[in-house]
């Protein structure tokens, strides 16, 4: 693979950002990493909570450098204090309905609140208070959840703060989300230019966590709970005339309103993956009824996450004639900096598990640039 591009025209590099919401840290503090090692990256394409690390990361809102941004992850977290007495994570998961959109909109004109809720305490005493104060407003907020309900929570109603949508058709290079289109069963890729408050919420659109998400009259869920890392519409190859002779029909996507079979990146080289949910180390015994129901989600996601990596290298990414790579993949081992004594917490939502799990992420993307410095162009 040291050979894979001499002799050639310059070709792209990819970042490919998965699922997996309670290690978004892990992922934000790689990605500042290799912001401070001046990758640069011609393609980013995100699948799940991966979207938010990637819209970060290209288009933050305010005057937020995207450094600044992600490191802003860590402030999901919960209080330990709290968390240890109530581990749901209330700031992210917030309750779903017109009523409770319409509480949070008149709790925002509170310019006490506002500060607490947007610009945040997260230090010390005023970080504890501002935790508590947010799960009193929290517990206060009424909601509609019945038995007839598609999902428990709302569709991440603060993402305009957190992200510069109208930015995002400016910005360098390519950049994409996924989400499976339930109406017509095919995963759907949008790029910089389409993507909107609107297909972000779609993509972030969780079974149960969240409701389907109708956009332009069609409902959508997750990409990630299908297909965690997105490989085959950034490279796939065109199908064969063998292959388009079988039985078995070709898998296809949909972008801009049409169906793909060939991806839409054939000349990108170089893939970097967070590999965050590869690791079979997730999959544990639960500590509680809530630890079982988070862990019911991340389970599948694991086994999901694991084929897709093995599929693309042995079928989207050997070359038939020479059995050999045609593109580098390069995962970033995001989890083989945890100890021991840290994994039966590595899905918490405390704020010590998610400042802890940014540097882990930070070192990880350190010394990942280190070892791959001149496939990656860092001088």
């Amino acid at each position: 693979m040291e050979a894979l591009g001499q002799n050639q025209p310059s070709r792209k590099k990819a970042l490919l950002i998965g699922g997996g919401a309670p290690n978004a840290t892990l992922m934000a503090g790689a990605l500042v990493a290799m912001i401070e090692a001046k990758v640069d990256f011609d393609v980013v394409s995100t699948s799940g909570a991966g979207a938010l690390i990637g819209l970060l990361y290209r288009a933050p809102a305010g005057n937020l450098k995207p450094e600044e941004a992600l490191h802003h992850t860590t402030r999901l977290g919960i209080a330990d204090a709290i968390y240890d007495w109530l581990p749901v994570n209330y700031k992210v998961f917030l309750k779903p309905g017109p009523a409770a959109d319409s509480f949070r909109s008149l709790l925002a004109l509170n310019p006490f609140a506002r500060e607490v809720l947007a610009q945040g305490w997260h230090e010390g005493p005023q970080k504890m208070l501002g935790d508590w104060l947010q799960l009193i407003w929290a517990t206060l907020t009424p909601a509609d959840t019945g038995p007839f309900s598609q999902g428990l929570c709302a569709h991440v109603p603060f993402a305009e703060s957190v992200i510069d949508f109208a930015r995002l058709p400016h910005i360098p290079g390519q950049f994409y989300i996924n989400a499976f289109n339930v109406d017509r069963g095919k995963m759907t890729i949008w790029d910089k230019e389409e993507v909107t408050p609107e297909h972000f919420r779609a993509a972030l659109a969780f079974p149960l966590i969240y409701p389907p998400y109708r956009v332009d009259g069609q409902d959508y869920i997750e990409g990630a709970a299908i297909d965690t890392i997105n490989f085959r519409a950034l490279v796939a190859e065109k199908p064969s005339r063998e292959q388009r002779s079988a039985k078995t029909p070709p898998k296809t996507f949909l972008y801009r309103g049409q169906e793909c079979e060939q991806g839409l990146h054939e000349d990108v080289d170089t893939l970097v993956v967070f590999d965050i949910l590869g690791s079979e180390r997730l999959i544990q015994e639960p500590r509680n009824l809530y630890d079982a129901w988070v862990k019911s989600i991340i389970t599948p996601l694991v086994a999901i996450a694991r084929d897709d990596v093995k599929l693309f290298e042995r079928v989207h990414n050997i070359d038939p004639n020479t059995g050999k790579a045609k593109r580098r993949l390069l995962k970033v081992p995001l989890l083989d900096g945890i100890e021991d004594d840290d994994w039966p917490d590595i899905l918490d939502w405390s704020s010590s598990n998610l400042e802890r799990l940014y540097e882990i992420g930070y070192r990880a993307g350190r010394k990942f640039c280190r070892e791959n410095a001149r496939i990656l162009n860092i001088r």
